[in-house]
């Protein structure tokens, strides 16, 4: 083994890890976004239906 990898291996241990931290905020990020989007849809779905029902009359 030579004096290079000494300092080669943890570089790229160091690289792989910066490039992973970021793909993976990036992806928890985008993950949270999706899920408060699908929430709000629900919720707009329910308030429809809510309001739906509430104009249907009673027979």
């Amino acid at each position: 083994m030579t004096s290079g990898h000494v300092l080669f291996i943890p570089g790229v241990l160091m690289v792989g890890m910066f490039v992973g931290f970021i793909f993976g905020t990036r992806a928890a990020r985008n993950q949270f976004d999706l899920q408060a989007r699908r929430e709000a849809e629900r919720e707009a779905a329910r308030a429809a239906r809510a309001a739906k029902k509430a104009d249907k009359p009673a027979s």
